[in-house]
């Protein structure tokens, strides 16, 4: 099954980001609007991902996001890969939080 994948730049605004990675990457730093459900979770918190719209997966590099991507489509869902992860987000120079209070990062 090909996964489709899209550059950081091109997410809509309004758009679904999961983020599947650890809670200390997590923390480093996010994108603000993403909702974290780390990949070791998915499975057991699939319920909580809508099925109505399209979900865009994110990682840190790009392959775990294409894994959760590939398994979320192979339920039916609408799944895509951010391509690069947040390493691309970040060069790309979109927004970061952290939930440290120190300046966020890619970790």
């Amino acid at each position: 099954m090909t996964v489709p994948e899209i550059e950081p730049g091109a997410i809509p605004a309004d758009a679904y980001l999961l983020d599947v990675r650890e809670q200390d990457e997590w923390r480093a730093g996010h994108a603000r609007e993403a909702v974290h459900i780390p990949m070791t979770q998915i499975q057991g918190r699939v319920d909580e991902v809508p099925g109505d719209r399209t979900i865009y997966v994110v990682c840190r590099v790009g392959g775990r996001s294409l894994q959760v991507a590939a398994w979320l489509n192979q339920l039916g869902r609408d799944a895509v890969n951010v391509g690069g992860g947040m390493q691309s987000w970040e060069s790309a120079g979109r927004p970061l939080v952290s939930e440290t209070g120190e300046r966020p990062f890619v970790a």
